[in-house]
């Protein structure tokens, strides 16, 4: 039997999409344990408190039992051996993807050699999918009911609602 790993998959999350998810639940087939990690990340001016992001993406997983969902504010390299992590998880999109996200993973490497960087695809329906993209469609009223899980489109419309 494979030695149980703990994999990371970091992002700011704002708001957790259908891509998020589905990279996430295909994750779970993957690794004993995933940590959806919620950054802080206050210099994007997310639309979502660090706190408000964490909570959706505790309402999304639910009911998936190798899903922990947990806040940080440190540096994902401490974060990770914190937490026992083996693997960090990245999604690239697209090519314009890849540049950035080898340098962090090279990054990470140097500063922490034993903590391994995956990449995943996301499944071909989530290909273009950002949460810039669901915030931009949400904001102008558009319907997001096919990217985001309905307990963050109720969120959404809840917080554009505030906005008005």
């Amino acid at each position: 039997m494979p030695t149980p790993v703990t994999a990371i998959y970091p992002g700011t999350f704002d708001p957790i999409t259908n891509g998020h998810t589905d990279l996430i639940h295909r994750a779970t087939r993957l690794f004993s344990r995933v940590i959806v990690a919620v950054a802080a990340n206050p210099g994007k001016d997310p639309m979502f408190s660090a706190a408000e992001r964490v909570e959706l993406a505790r309402l999304v997983f639910a009911d998936v039992e190798k899903v922990e969902v947990v806040g940080f504010n440190n540096l994902l390299v401490d974060f990770a051996a914190q937490q026992n992590a083996g693997v960090i998880l990245r999604g690239l999109r697209a090519v314009s993807d890849f540049e950035f996200e080898f340098q962090l993973a090279g990054m990470n490497r140097k500063l922490a050699p034993a903590l391994e960087t995956l990449f995943m695809v996301p499944a071909e329906p989530y290909a273009y999918l950002s949460s810039k993209i669901v915030r931009e469609i949400a904001s102008l009223g558009g319907n997001v009911a096919d990217f985001v899980h309905p307990k963050v489109k109720a969120a959404l419309a809840d917080r554009l609602a505030l906005k008005s």
